[in-house]
């Protein structure tokens, strides 16, 4: 990989609070000594990268999470010769503060990370998925319960205060109201902050509460819903790309990716299979 093969797409999310995030491929670009306002968090998708941070230098590799503090100088530069490929979030402090604090069920300080380089698979694959949802989903309600729920994993799991998750009670009439508004509003961009309002809970107690009951947190069930309702429509002839629109997908091609992941078939062999 040559100077030339490097490659960087940026983009802030206003959405969600400024979010910044990047994804890039770095040979030999070299990181000047510099911080961040907010925390630097990523994962390794190829290669390594080193970086000088807290009078040490660290050595992130493929599959592992990278998690600057905010304020802390540090650099960044190829630790091998086919350089790096990663995937990074740049949240406010206050992010993961409203994370920390939902998850604890009271107020929390803001998070520190006493680890800059993190070895945990499980929560790798749960940013990379962040990532790429908030790169590709026009879902209000998808983007933010896994961003909500991928910081407070990564803060319970590996900040240095021991926040203990308060217990998931089970709260089935609170439940059921939230399933028949996402039934009733299933054509909607509905938001987290909408359901959680609906039952006065915090958005985190209500996605653990409600992927306790029904095994989905509320965005897959949601999608679930506009699947069942496309079946139908496509059995009754319906043009794909009008099925898409009346039952909530931004476009046909957000109705085939979901549709398939859920039938197994893409909608077109769906209706074939009718007919």
């Amino acid at each position: 990989m040559m100077k030339g093969q490097e490659q960087v797409t940026f983009w802030r999310d206003p959405t969600l609070n400024q979010l910044e995030l990047l994804r890039a491929t770095y040979v030999t670009h070299s990181f000047a000594p510099h911080t961040h306002e907010g925390y630097a968090i990523g994962v390794l998708e190829k290669g390594a990268e080193q970086f000088l941070y807290r009078r040490s230098t660290h050595v992130a590799s493929q599959g592992e999470i990278v998690v600057i503090n905010p304020g802390e100088m540090h650099t960044g530069s190829a630790a091998v010769e086919q350089g790096w490929t990663y995937r990074m979030l740049y949240p406010d402090a206050s992010l993961l503060q409203r994370a920390a604090s939902q998850a604890a069920g009271r107020p929390w300080d803001i998070p520190f990370f006493p680890s800059a380089v993190i070895h945990d698979p499980w929560l790798a694959s749960l940013l990379l998925d962040l990532h790429a949802t908030l790169a590709t989903s026009p879902s209000s309600l998808e983007r933010e319960s896994k961003l909500l729920w991928a910081f407070a994993q990564l803060i319970s799991r590996h900040a240095d205060a021991n926040l203990v998750l308060r217990p998931v009670t089970v709260e089935r009439s609170s439940v059921q109201r939230v399933r028949a508004y996402l039934e009733e509003h299933s054509t909607e961009n509905v938001t987290l902050a909408r359901l959680a309002q609906l039952v006065n809970w915090s958005p985190f107690h209500l996605l653990r509460v409600f992927r306790n009951a029904v095994g989905l947190p509320p965005h897959n069930y949601l999608t679930q819903i506009r699947v069942s309702k496309a079946k139908r429509l496509i059995a009754a002839s319906m043009p794909l790309v009008e099925v898409a629109e009346a039952v909530g997908f931004s476009d046909q091609s957000h109705l085939t990716k979901h549709f398939k992941a859920i039938v197994g078939v893409t909608p077109g062999q769906y209706a074939r299979g009718c007919r």
